[in-house]
C-alpha cells in the first residue's frame, strides 16, 4: 500500500508540474498556444516523473550517465502511448467544453489513466529488467 501512495504522490506532483507548465506557456502566448502548452507540460511532467520513479518507486541506480540517458529514452518511449491517452482526453474536454479549466481537468484525468498504464510498462520493460 505504501508504494501506491508514493506512486500516486509522484503522479500528483508530475501532474501539477505539467498543468503549471501548460498554464505558463498558455499565458505567455496570450491564450493561443494550445499545442505548445501541451508539449511543454508533457516535457516537464516527463522529467519530474522520471526522477521520482527512478529514485522513489524503483530505487534504480544507473551504472553511468550514458546508461541513465538510455534508461530515460526507454522510459520516454514507453510514455508515447500513455501521452496519446493523456492528450486525447485533454483535447476531448477542450473541444467539448471550450473551457481552459475543463481542458486541465481532462488533462488530469488523462494523466491519471496514463500513469496507471505507464507504471505497468515501466515495471516490466524499463526498470524491471535492469534493476
Amino acid at each position: 500500500m505504501n508504494l501506491v501512495f508514493i506512486y500516486s504522490a509522484g503522479a500528483l506532483v508530475a501532474t501539477m508540474a505539467n498543468v503549471a507548465s501548460q498554464e505558463l506557456v498558455w499565458r505567455l502566448l496570450g491564450g493561443t498556444g494550445l499545442y505548445y502548452s501541451m508539449i511543454a507540460g508533457t516535457g516537464v511532467g516527463l522529467l519530474v516523473k522520471y526522477v521520482w520513479d527512478k529514485r522513489l518507486i524503483f530505487a534504480y541506480r544507473p551504472a553511468s550517465r550514458a546508461h541513465d540517458l538510455l534508461t530515460f529514452l526507454l522510459y520516454a518511449a514507453m510514455g508515447l502511448a500513455t501521452t496519446a491517452i493523456f492528450w486525447a482526453v485533454e483535447l476531448a474536454f477542450w473541444y467539448t467544453f471550450h473551457s481552459t479549466g475543463m481542458r486541465y481537468l481532462g488533462g488530469a484525468i488523462g494523466l491519471g489513466i496514463g500513469y496507471w498504464v505507464k507504471y505497468r510498462l515501466d515495471k516490466r520493460f524499463v526498470f524491471g529488467s535492469q534493476a
